[in-house]
C-alpha cells in the first residue's frame, strides 16, 4: 500500500537478508526503482561475514520511499526482504512510542500479510514476524507506527479480532525491563560433581531424603564399575530439587566438597563453558607455539612467570602423554601481565627455537582472520563504487583476477649464467619482467620513510613513483635477487633470512624452500597456498615451518579451508 507521506530520508534499512547477498545484488535490484547512491552490508568486524542487513541510500526521498512501497517483502535470491526507514537515532527506535506487539499469529502470516493488515491504520515505519532459524514464523511480531495515534488505533481496532482463523492479542510493546525479570526456570534433575569414589546410590540417597522424594539416583561408572565422580538425583517436586541445590552445593561429603547445581541439556554446558572461557580468560591466556622439545610445563612456568602470577602453564602432549606437539598455553591474572609477556618474548630464543608468543584464540576467530587476510589480498570478487555518471547509478567494476602461482614464480629468482644475466632473457629485458606480489610493475621510485629500507610487513610499493632507469634499474634488481637466491640456496637459518634487508627479499628466500614443501600435498593450490601463509605469518613463524612438517601441515589446512569457503 503507497504511503501518503514526505519522506523521512533517503535511505532505507533492508533486513532478513541472505548471509551471500552481497552490495552488487543489492544495487541490481534497487538500482531499478531510482538512482542509487551507494550500498552497504553490515558485516562482522572480525569475520567479515554478512550481519544480513543492510542500509540503501538514493539521491532524493522520492526514490527512497518508491523502494520501500515497491520492493519492500520481494525475495531476494529466494527469500523475502524487510524493508523500512534507516533510523540512526537509537533512542526513537528504543522510546516505544508507535510501537505495537502482536502474539498468537497464525503461522501462514509472513511480514507482508501482517503489513498489508495493519497499514489501514497509518504510516508503518517497520513491520516483522519474528521466525526461527528455519525462517518459520514463532507466532508472534512488530509493527511500529509513526505516530502513537496510530498505534493506539491498531490495538483498539484488531485486538482480540480473528486473523487467519486465530484470536490475536494486539497491544502496547514492552521492553524487557518493563516486562520484568524472566520467570525463575523450575528443574526436578540436580546434578552432581567431584563425588567421592566411595559414595554410591546408596549413600548419595541417605543424604539427600530428607529434602523429599527421589524418583531415581545414577552414580555414573566406567567400565570396571569405578564410579567416574559425577552422578545425578530426580526428584518427584521442583521445590526439594531447589532445596538441595541451596544446601547441598559445597558442602563437604565423605571428605570432599560437592557441587550440585540444576541439571544442563549438553548444549547449555557448552554455551555457559564458551562464555565462561571467553569472559574469565580474554586477554590473560596465552598460546605459544615452536617450542623446544626439551621445555616441559615447569620449564614453561619458569620462563614466563618474570612477567606475572600465571595460573596454568601447559605442554601440550601427543595421545600417549609423552611427546610434545610444540605448543602450550600460559595463562595470567591479568591483561597487562599477558600484554608484557607477548612483548618481550614473541621471537626470544628458547632452547634452540625461537618462540611465537600471542594472545590465545578460538580456532573459528583465527580461522576468520585468516579468511579475512585472503580477501583483502585477492579481492577478485569485491565490487568497488565509482562516482555515478549522469544518467546512470554508481558503476561497479571488478579488479582482473590474479593468479598467485603465476605472480609467486615470477618473483622466484631466475637461473643465471656467469654475467648474472637471467638465462633465456634477451640483455635489458630483465627488469621489464620484475614484477610485485600483486601482479602490477614494481615501481623502483624513491621510499617515503627516508631511504630506509622497510624491515618488516608487506611491501606497499609508492603509487605514481617514476621507474629508474632500465640499466640502472637491472642492475640493481639482478645484485637483489642475487643475494636473496644464495641465500636460498645455501643451508636455511633464521639468522640468514632475518638479515636479509627488506620483507620482500626474506619472504623469496622463505618462498624457495615452502613451496616445493607445499607443493608434495597440494601441487594444484602451491602458489596460492605459499603466498597466503608468505602474506599473513611473520618471518620466525615462516621459519619454523620449513622445519616442521606437522606445523606446516596443519596450516595447509587451514588455508584450504579458507579457499574452500571462497
Amino acid at each position: 500500500m503507497a504511503t501518503n507521506f514526505t519522506p523521512i530520508s533517503s535511505s532505507l534499512y533492508v533486513g532478513d537478508l541472505l548471509p551471500e547477498v552481497s552490495e552488487q545484488h543489492l544495487f541490481e535490484i534497487f538500482n531499478q526503482v531510482g538512482l542509487v547512491s551507494n550500498i552497504r552490508v553490515c558485516r562482522d568486524t572480525n569475520t567479515r561475514r554478512s550481519l544480513s542487513y543492510a542500509y540503501v541510500n538514493y539521491y532524493n526521498g522520492a526514490d527512497a520511499e518508491r523502494a520501500l512501497d515497491t520492493l519492500n517483502n520481494t525475495p531476494i535470491r529466494g527469500k523475502a526482504c524487510r524493508i523500512m526507514w534507516s533510523q540512526r537515532d537509537p533512542s526513537l527506535r528504543k522510546s516505544g512510542v508507535g510501537n505495537v506487539f502482536i502474539k498468537n499469529l497464525d503461522k501462514g502470516i509472513d511480514h507482508k500479510a501482517l503489513y498489508d493488515t495493519f497499514s489501514a491504520f497509518g504510516n508503518i515505519l517497520s513491520c516483522k514476524v519474528v521466525t526461527d532459524d528455519g525462517n518459520s514464523s514463532k507466532g508472534f511480531g512488530f509493527v511500529h507506527y509513526e505516530t502513537q495515534e496510530s498505534a493506539d488505533k491498531a490495538i483498539a481496532k484488531v485486538n482480540g479480532m480473528m486473523i487467519n482463523g486465530q484470536k490475536v492479542f494486539v497491544g502496547p510493546f514492552k521492553s524487557s525491563k518493563e516486562r520484568g525479570q524472566p520467570t525463575e526456570v523450575k528443574f526436578t534433575n540436580v546434578f552432581f560433581k567431584n563425588l567421592s569414589e566411595d559414595v554410591g546410590p546408596d549413600q548419595l540417597k541417605e543424604l539427600l531424603q530428607t529434602y523429599g522424594e527421589i524418583t531415581n539416583i545414577t552414580i555414573m561408572s566406567d567400565d570396571k564399575g569405578k564410579s567416574k565422580g559425577f552422578g545425578f538425583a530426580n526428584f518427584e517436586s521442583a521445590e526439594a530439587a531447589k532445596n538441595v541445590v541451596e544446601n547441598e552445593n559445597g558442602k563437604v561429603f565423605h571428605g570432599k566438597p560437592i557441587y550440585a547445581g540444576r541439571a544442563q541439556k549438553k548444549i547449555e554446558r557448552e554455551a555457559e563453558l564458551k562464555h565462561t572461557f571467553e569472559t574469565k580468560y580474554q586477554g590473560v591466556n596465552l598460546y605459544i607455539k615452536n617450542i623446544d622439545d626439551s621445555i616441559d610445563n615447569d620449564k614453561l612456568r619458569e620462563v614466563f612467570s618474570q612477567f606475572g602470577t600465571i595460573t596454568s602453564a601447559i605442554v601440550m602432549k601427543d595421545d600417549k602423554a609423552t611427546t610434545s606437539k610444540g605448543f602450550g598455553f600460559v595463562c595470567y591474572t591479568a591483561p597487562d601481565e599477558a600484554t608484557r609477556a607477548v612483548t618481550e618474548m614473541n621471537g626470544r630464543m628458547i632452547g634452540t627455537k625461537p618462540l611465537y608468543v600471542a594472545l590465545a584464540q578460538r580456532k573459528d576467530i583465527r580461522r576468520a582472520q585468516l579468511e579475512m587476510q585472503h580477501q583483502q589480498k585477492f579481492k577478485s570478487g569485491m565490487r568497488q563504487p565509482m562516482p555515478p555518471t549522469y544518467g546512470s547509478g554508481p558503476v561497479f567494476f571488478t579488479p582482473a583476477p590474479v593468479n598467485p602461482q603465476v605472480v609467486y614464480q615470477q618473483m622466484m629468482p631466475r637461473p643465471r649464467n656467469w654475467n648474472g644475466q637471467p638465462v633465456g632473457v634477451p640483455q635489458g629485458q630483465y627488469a621489464n619482467m620484475n614484477y610485485a606480489r600483486g601482479g602490477q610493475p614494481r615501481q623502483n621510485g624513491p621510499r617515503q620513510n627516508g631511504g630506509q629500507p622497510r624491515q618488516n610487513g608487506p611491501r606497499q610499493d609508492v603509487a605514481g613513483a617514476q621507474p629508474i632507469p632500465v640499466q640502472q634499474q637491472t642492475t640493481l634488481d639482478v645484485a637483489q635477487t642475487q643475494q636473496v637466491a644464495s641465500s636460498a640456496e645455501s643451508a636455511l637459518n633464521l639468522q640468514s633470512i632475518i638479515s636479509l634487508p627488506s620483507r620482500d627479499q626474506q619472504n623469496v628466500a622463505l618462498g624457495e624452500h615452502l613451496y616445493p614443501l607445499i607443493h608434495n600435498s597440494q601441487p594444484d593450490l602451491a602458489g596460492k597456498i605459499t603466498g597466503m601463509l608468505l602474506d599473513s605469518l611473520p618471518v620466525e613463524e615462516l621459519f619454523t615451518l620449513t622445519q616442521r612438517q606437522d606445523l606446516l601441515a596443519e596450516k595447509i589446512r587451514e588455508a584450504l579451508e579458507v579457499l574452500g569457503s571462497n
